[in-house]
Order: structure tokens, then sequence, then C-alpha cells
């Protein structure tokens, strides 16, 4: 019996076809950009609660939030609940997202992957942590793109954001793209 090869249009959209699935699971990606350890040793207990997020690199999902901030629960099945939220100036609403984090490793790693939406999961890497108090961190996702800067108060020493920015500038972060986010409202 003889098989004939598909016809070459077939062949073109399979191909198109296989560069899409690898092109969406490289977007998924969920491990820390190329060079870059998340944080260790990591305590989720200590790392719990609101943090308000004082810069990010811009993105549709928050485009023009003020006030935003991020609070982290831990579940009883080991995930972590994840409510982001900000206020839209333009709509004079408070807008907020609840996804859900899972550790990709030991939870003594700050390494984890967040959903808002179902199945598809993007990284979160805590790059930069306060192990003191856990005042403030930088958070990255799986490439340079992504970059949050958090803290449990409206503002940053100057001493602290400067050093955040020098790692996050060595680490290849367009630092001069970041929005420096308004915290100014009551949280509503």
């Amino acid at each position: 019996m003889h098989c004939s090869p598909l016809p070459s249009r077939a062949r073109s959209h399979w191909a198109v076809l296989v560069l899409l699935v690898l092109f969406g699971l490289a977007a998924c990606s969920t491990a820390p950009p190329a060079g870059m350890t998340a944080v260790t040793p990591f305590d989720l207990a200590r790392y719990e609660g609101k943090w308000y997020e004082l810069a990010r690199l811009d993105h549709s999902f928050e485009r023009g939030l003020t006030n935003v901030s991020a609070t982290y629960r831990a579940q009883p099945d080991g995930s972590v609940r994840v409510t982001n939220r900000g206020y839209d100036p333009a709509r004079r609403e408070w807008r907020e997202a609840v996804g859900r984090a899972l550790f990709t490793g030991s939870p003594e790693r700050a390494s984890l992957k967040v959903s808002f939406f179902g199945p598809f999961y993007g990284g979160y890497h805590v790059l930069a942590l306060d192990q003191q108090g856990y005042r403030w961190a930088m958070v990255v996702g799986a490439d340079r793109d992504y970059l949050w800067i958090l803290a449990r108060d409206r503002q940053l020493p100057a001493v602290v954001r400067e050093q955040l920015l020098s790692q996050a500038r060595k680490q290849g972060f367009a630092v001069d793209k970041l929005i420096w986010v308004e915290q100014t409202h009551n949280d509503g």
C-alpha cells in the first residue's frame, strides 16, 4: 500500500500550526528569564498579605490603573490566591482580578506560576526581597518585558529604590520605561 504525501498546501498549514503551537507554548513559559534566579529562602507566610505596586513595565492588563495593589493568601490546597486591584481614573471605578498561583518547585524558592485565565499560567519570580522584614520585593515574569516593584508601604526609601533599579538594569530590564504608579487613593 502506498501513502501519498500531503499536498503542498496541507504541509504548509501543518507547518504554520506547529509554529503557532510552539510560539504559544513559549508565550506561556513560567520559568524565570535566562540568567536569573528566584529568591531562596522564601517564606510564603511572611509574603502573604497586601503589597502596593510602586512601579511596573506597561502592559495592557494594567494600563492606566493607579493605586494598584496585590494581596496574596495561602490556600489549604497549597496554592496561593492572588487578588490584584487598581483604580481606573477614566471610568472612576475600581477593577479587580482574582487568580491562582502555584509553586513551580520547592515552596522555599520564590518561583511561581500564576493564572487569571483558567489553564494559562505566566511566570511570577521574586528576584529581590527584603529578607529581614519582607517590606519590598522586585518581581519578574518569564521574560524581561515583565517587572514590578512592590512594597508594603506606598513608597520606598530612596536607597532601596536605587538598589532595585540598579539590579534590574544589570539584569537587562528597561528601567527607563518603568511606570511609577500613583498611590494616593484610599482603598475604596
